[in-house]
Formats: structure tokens, C-alpha cells, sequence
């Protein structure tokens, strides 16, 4: 299947896809990612506000989106949950997972999509390997090695979910985790769940910081949760 005809099939399952868009503090750049992924499909659009202090929630509804505003800040992954959440009440199909800091690329849509549409896998994750410090690729070698899971790049938020996976996600189980590499990639794996990699650009942050990789302190305690993590979850079975 060629680009154009990839595209076309896009915009023929957009309408059971939900884009979820977790969201702290981003009006500098969320309008932005809202008005590029229209470009791609007629995708319900949902920015999971967590507990901004700026105009985020103007903002993307401005732009087009349903936002939907947690109480207490619940960090990148319980605000994708949420999103799963929704997605599962609403008999979503898919759900795509999103960074609202412009460095996810609307224009890989097509090929996130392709593998899932076409049943090669259950969940499609947007790796870019080239991207990040020094620090963030020791991590990810680090969590390679001791969790046993083979994919490039463990912590993309770039990601689609079929049915199966969103399900998953939603249960009280994933409740439990917080970040959204390891633990929820392992979660999946021993499910059964057919997890690819497809390989997608991505930007820098446009504006702010990685709420992970921007203190020593804040790496050492992620580095310390994941790799227990990444113990604990080796050789995971399926269910």
C-alpha cells in the first residue's frame, strides 16, 4: 500500500480513533498539535488537562478539542489512563496517545496506523532512537536489559491502542504504575498484546522542560522506580 493510499485509509478509520492529549501547562503549543492532527482525519481530539495553572483548557477547547480536567495532577501517564478511560466508555476503536509539546508528528499517523489497520499488531509505538541526551539512551539501556523487553525506545508517548489494549490499560491493574514505559509495555507483552516499533521523527520540545529528564533528582528516582520495575516484570507470562 502506497503513502496516498495509506492516507486515504486513515481518514476512512479517523472517525473511530480518539487522539488523546495529555496536558500540563502546554497553551504555548497546543493549538498547534490540535490543528495538525485535523489535517490528518476527521480523529475526535481529547486534552487531559492535568491540573494546569496557565490557559490550556481555553486554549484547546478554543482550538477544537474536548478537555477534560482533572482535580489533582496525576502526571503524563494517569492522564493518559484517564484518556484510555474514556476511549473504553465511548467504544473507541483505537486510541492514539499524544505529547501536547509539538514534538510528536501528526504526519506519522499514517504509519502508526498501517500496522494495526492491516492486524500486524495490537499497539504501535512512534520510536525515535536518535532523539534525547546521552542520559536519556543510558536509561533505555539500562531498562532494556534488566526488563527484558526488546523494543527501541521504551518511553515514547507516541503510541496507537487497539481495543484489546485500551481495555488493558483502563483496568485498576495499570492504575498502579506510574510512568508509561516499562510497567505498562510489560503489561501488555504478558497479555499477549503484539507490540511493534515504527520508526517516526520527532522534534524538541518547542517550549518547557521533559517533566523526567530535567534534574538529577527527578532521573535518579525514575531510574531507581523503573529498573525495580523492570525486575520484577522480567519474564512476565501471559495470562
Amino acid at each position: 500500500m502506497n503513502k496516498s493510499s495509506i492516507t486515504q485509509c486513515l481518514r476512512d478509520v479517523a472517525p473511530s480513533c480518539v487522539v488523546i492529549i495529555p496536558a500540563h501547562n502546554e497553551e504555548e503549543d497546543i493549538a498547534l498539535v490540535i490543528a495538525e492532527i485535523k489535517q490528518y482525519g476527521d480523529f475526535k481530539i481529547v486534552v487531559i488537562d492535568d491540573a494546569s495553572t496557565d490557559n490550556t483548557i481555553d486554549v484547546a477547547r478554543i482550538a477544537g478539542a474536548t478537555v477534560l480536567p482533572l482535580a489533582l495532577q496525576l502526571g503524563a501517564w494517569g492522564a493518559t489512563q484517564a484518556g484510555l478511560r474514556y476511549a473504553l466508555r465511548k467504544d473507541f476503536t483505537y486510541a492514539i496517545s499524544m505529547d501536547a509539546d509539538g514534538q510528536h508528528l501528526a504526519e506519522s499517523l499514517p504509519e502508526l496506523l498501517d500496522p494495526i489497520i492491516k492486524n500486524e499488531a495490537d499497539v504501535t509505538i512512534g520510536a525515535c532512537t536518535r532523539r534525547g541526551s546521552w542520559l536519556r539512551k543510558v536509561a533505555w539501556t539500562l531498562m532494556k536489559r534488566i526488563s527484558g523487553l526488546r523494543l527501541e525506545d521504551l518511553t515514547s508517548g507516541y503510541r496507537v491502542y487497539d481495543r484489546q489494549a485500551i481495555r488493558r490499560l483502563a483496568s485498576w491493574r495499570a492504575t498502579l504504575l506510574e510512568y508509561q514505559d516499562v510497567g505498562v509495555l510489560a503489561m501488555l507483552q504478558a497479555s499477549g498484546v503484539r507490540i511493534v516499533d515504527v520508526e517516526v521523527n520527532m522534534l524538541p520540545r518547542r517550549h518547557g522542560i521533559s517533566r523526567v529528564f530535567y534534574s538529577w533528582t527527578s532521573v535518579a528516582y525514575y531510574m531507581a522506580y523503573t529498573l525495580l520495575l523492570s525486575f520484577t516484570k522480567r519474564g512476565m507470562r501471559h495470562e
